[in-house]
């Protein structure tokens, strides 16, 4: 869609214009500073992360620079660039920012420039050891052949000027988080119909359960039979616990010598092998608020309790 769009080379020298269609522009180094680093990075974002650090004492701190990472071959390249002066000088020859698609930077487009390009009287831009770089024209022979520039030098991605500055994301990145926002929706969207679906479902088994036993459509009745089973696995959880609770009880040098549980009350019978261990058990049972004796025996502790 971008090499669609007229492609215009901005510099310094250049002229006044006046837009009424979107363009995308390229800058020429006089806009961007740039660094070329072989670092061991595998993935773009990390690259990005480190870019400010790689620039300290080469920009003015009084501005406000945005950062544009490539790869090429077995380099990174990091440009950095003063958005808000970019949008003034545009500006100042007539170009519009709602008229600006995309913009890219000369180094994407090294290849291009192999052969000089004529930016005004006083300045070419050529490639020079693999970098884009704007020379006097004084210093080239009067023989050679200027490059025609055009739409086919389009890199495949740039930054947006327009949107950097109403919002904290460029362009691509308001495309990425959008397309994961739609996913979000299509899932939640998804997971609300299998619910509806379930409560449906739900609705013709109690439908059902209603036909067959017709009491249960009376709410005082449902309660009547809630509150009571509700009781019953109170009582049996709290049996439940209190097992579990006894069972921890079974450390090392304590053994469980007898045992009994009756519909409301329990019995356990513990025998411990020295002094030590017996009072360490007695304090486990008193912190369970069981009632504890002793028994008969040697270290034997009788824990009893309410069910």
């Amino acid at each position: 869609m971008g090499s669609n769009k007229r492609l215009l080379l901005i510099h310094k020298e250049m002229a006044s214009l006046s837009l009424n269609q979107l363009i995308n522009v390229m800058l020429t180094p006089q806009f961007y500073t740039m660094k070329k680093e072989a670092l061991p990075i595998k993935y773009h974002y990390q690259a990005k992360r480190i870019a400010p650090s790689l620039f300290d004492g080469l920009l003015e701190s009084e501005k406000q620079y945005a950062f544009f990472v490539f790869k090429e071959e077995e380099n990174w390249v990091f440009i950095a660039y003063n958005p808000e002066e970019i949008r003034t000088f545009l500006e100042s020859k007539g170009l519009s920012l709602e008229y600006v698609s995309e913009v890219f930077f000369a180094q994407q487009a090294k290849e291009a420039f192999i052969d000089p390009f004529i930016l005004s009287e006083k300045e070419v831009l050529l490639t020079i050891d693999d970098i884009v770089t704007v020379i006097p024209r004084a210093v080239l022979s009067q023989e050679y052949s200027s490059v025609h520039f055009d739409e086919q030098f389009t890199p495949k991605s740039g930054v947006s000027l327009s949107s950097s500055r109403y919002t904290l994301l460029n362009q691509k990145e308001a495309l990425i988080l959008s397309t994961i926002f739609t996913l979000f929706a299509g899932a939640f969207f998804l997971e609300g119909w299998k619910a509806q679906q379930s409560v449906k479902i739900e609705q013709q088994k109690i439908a059902t359960l209603f036909e067959a036993y017709p009491s249960l459509q009376s709410k005082m009745q449902r309660e009547s039979i809630g509150l009571k089973y509700q009781t019953i696995d109170t009582k049996e959880r709290h049996k439940r616990d209190t097992i579990k609770t006894l069972a921890s009880f079974l450390f090392k040098g304590v053994t469980l010598t007898s045992y009994e549980m009756k519909k409301t009350h329990f019995k356990a019978v513990f025998t411990c092998e020295n002094q030590k261990i017996r009072d360490k058990l007695y304090a486990f049972a008193k912190k369970s608020h069981f009632k504890v004796t002793e028994g008969k025996g040697t270290h034997v502790v009788v824990i009893e309790g309410r069910l």
